[in-house]
């Protein structure tokens, strides 16, 4: 189900420049831009909490009001982060039409659980948390469901069922989640972890090699 679209505000920012960027956040001010639809780009900056905490609900697609001028559909477009790599420093806004596809990066909820999953030495692994889709801006679900009950090795990208209208921008064939096992070497004692595939049982050979006998002595 598409989400509601909020309401920001925003101010235009004044001038460019890290020493007056770096102000604003110490400020609590994120800046960004807004930019497309062959108009010119628009440095702006807005509330740090109150975007972020939209961001965090899974927010996609804002009404940006630019104070002092007109609201806007805009679509977050781009995150950026500081060498850390652990705070936003900066956010791109892109102008959007409600029936105009887009690309957009939707969080995956994994739901339920696997049996395969619950034996012995079994680990479950999440390869993507999140997963890009194209779809129209009206259409961008706040997640993706994912049920984890019918896993037995691999849950791939073809598997999900995806809302209506929407479809993955990557290969069907890439893995959400994969159950993988861990086998003890003997020899070295250490645990090594193994696919669902490689964990095969061992074939024993029926016979066995007869000891060699001592040769009689002449």
């Amino acid at each position: 189900m598409a989400q509601k679209n909020p309401t920001i505000i925003v101010q235009p920012r004044e001038r460019l420049g890290s020493r007056y960027t770096q102000r604003l956040r110490r400020g609590g001010r994120l800046p960004g831009v807004i930019y497309g639809h062959k108009l010119d780009p628009m440095p702006i900056h807005i509330d740090e909490k109150e975007i972020l905490t939209l961001l965090q609900h899974g927010a996609h697609v804002l009404s940006v009001t630019v104070e002092g001028g007109k609201t806007e559909t805009c679509l977050v477009k781009e995150l950026q982060f500081g060498y850390l790599g652990d705070n936003v420093i900066h956010v791109d806004f892109a102008r959007v039409k409600l029936d105009e596809e887009v690309r957009v990066q939707v969080r995956l909820n994994f739901v339920g659980e696997s049996a395969a999953a619950q034996k012995t030495d079994a680990i479950l692994s999440h390869d993507l948390t999140e997963l890009e889709v194209i779809c129209k801006v009206n259409a961008i679900p706040e997640e993706i469901r994912v049920e984890l009950s019918s896993l037995e090795t691999v849950l791939t990208v073809g598997d999900l069922e995806l809302p209506p209208g929407v479809r993955p921008a990557i290969n069907a064939a890439i893995p959400i989640a994969h159950v993988s096992y861990l086998r003890r070497e003997e020899a070295e004692g250490e645990e090594v972890e193994v696919t669902a595939e490689e964990a095969e049982p061992e074939v024993i050979s029926e016979t066995k090699d007869e000891p060699e006998q001592p040769k009689d002595k002449p």
